[in-house]
């Protein structure tokens, strides 16, 4: 079973984040390897933060699934997270990245990178693809995604899907193809980490 850990942002999601572990846990959607509320202590130095996650709960897992809702993008931990998971080190390999777009983005777009994606997830959806290439489109597009996860969206060397939370709410086979082909891809993905990580939580 493909080991994951879920990215998110504990105060605002935990709802999510407690469906999709349920999806995992009860019904084997994948095995879920996350931090769960209060395994790290925030007074810790950020560095010392980091090398936990990166050491103790990525270490092992294959993709990361991060969870997007309206505050995400601001997250320094999330940020570290997902740096962390693109990053082809000594102790934790590169992972997959499968985002979930959660309901309080009201956004009804997705984006398909894995094979067999569409005919998978979107069965009901056979016309209207269309293409989206440049930074300020998926901007535009999805306003809540991080900027990190947008750098990535539009390098033509990297597999990552976003996929709205309607196509895995109560749906566990669809979670386990989508968490199961983000794991297939990771170790071709070439990811943009040029983006500077994240220091501090920051609503502008």
């Amino acid at each position: 079973m493909t080991k994951a850990f879920i990215s998110y942002h504990h105060r605002n999601d935990q709802d999510y984040r407690s469906h999709v572990s349920w999806l995992a846990n009860v019904h084997g959607a994948f095995d879920d390897c996350s931090v769960e509320l209060d395994d790290i202590d925030d007074d810790l130095a950020p560095q010392t933060i980091r090398r936990i996650i990166r050491d103790d709960y990525l270490r092992d897992t294959q993709v990361t699934i991060l969870l997007c809702g309206t505050e995400t993008r601001f997250r320094k931990h999330i940020d570290w997270e997902l740096k962390s998971s693109m990053i082809d080190g000594t102790v934790n390999k590169r992972s997959g990245i499968l985002v979930i777009d959660l309901p309080t983005t009201s956004c009804n777009s997705w984006q398909t990178s894995l094979p067999g994606e569409k005919e998978a997830i979107y069965p009901d959806f056979t016309t209207g693809w269309f293409t989206v290439e440049t930074k300020a489109d998926f901007q535009t597009r999805y306003p809540d995604l991080p900027e990190r996860i947008i750098d990535n969206l539009v390098k033509p060397d990297v597999a990552l899907s976003v996929v709205p939370w309607s196509r895995i709410e109560n749906q566990p086979a669809n979670l386990k193809f989508l968490v199961d082909a983000t794991a297939r891809v990771a170790h071709s993905n070439q990811y943009d980490m040029s983006l500077p990580m994240r220091m501090r939580d920051h609503n502008p």
